[in-house]
């Protein structure tokens, strides 16, 4: 079955690109995605994705709510720096990812963190 992913940016070429760079992949399938927060909280419940790959500054805008447990988070952001980096992991996130990079480190990361099953 591969690696369910989900992606949550609220840009949309950034999903696109993200959705061309893992559709190579057999073994990598994206399940859903979202441009807010909120319509990603609500379709994560939904699709229980196994890793989530997901824009700082968009999930952090309304990160009010807590998300639900069970998800390997992957934060991306084109601002790398110690701020950031410790902003990604206060909101759960295993790792940040610097968005001009992504074509080189996405694929391991979410290989990394796949359920050992599905890989």
């Amino acid at each position: 079955m591969g690696v369910r992913v989900f992606l949550a940016d609220d840009a949309e070429v950034v999903r696109r690109a993200i959705r061309k760079l893992l559709s190579e992949r057999e073994d990598i399938k994206v399940v859903g995605e979202a441009a807010t927060f909120f319509e990603a909280l609500q379709k994560m419940m939904e699709l229980k994705p196994d890793v989530v790959v997901f824009d700082l500054h968009t999930f952090y805008d309304d990160f009010s709510t807590p998300l639900p447990s069970g998800h390997k988070l992957l934060a991306i952001s084109f601002a790398n720096d110690d701020e950031a980096k410790e902003l990604a992991e206060s909101l759960g996130a295993v790792e940040l990812l610097d968005k001009m990079e992504l074509h080189e480190t996405l694929i391991p990361a979410i290989l990394e963190l796949a359920p050992s099953e599905t890989v």
